[in-house]
């Protein structure tokens, strides 16, 4: 269970009909490097399910509680705005902090 769901990570299975289907966002450790096999695979409106992705065929990692991750939505305007500010990530690291647009 991950404290992210549609509110967060957006409802859509864009990548549903890609020859890698990422559920609702992939899943990445830290430093942004997916984790291969798990997904998100159900999403409530605050809390998401990983499990494993299509076809995977190998030993899953081991992600104790409390591990932080990284997820990658596939639809990120109902994430996007939801914030005030987007952190910018280098190797890393916070290099700048991003005001949102408002308006087209």
């Amino acid at each position: 269970i991950i404290d992210a769901g549609w509110t967060a990570l957006s409802g859509d299975r864009g990548t549903a009909r890609q020859a890698t289907d990422y559920g609702y966002g992939a899943v990445c450790d830290l430093s942004g490097r997916i984790l291969p096999g798990l997904t998100v695979v159900e999403v409530n409106q605050e809390h998401g399910i990983v499990g494993l992705g299509q076809n995977f065929q190998g030993i899953a990692p081991k992600l104790p509680i409390g591990t932080r991750l990284r997820i990658l939505p596939n639809h990120a305007c109902a994430t996007a705005e939801q914030h005030d500010r987007y952190h910018v990530l280098a190797n890393e690291k916070i290099i700048a902090h991003w005001p949102r647009f408002r308006g087209w």
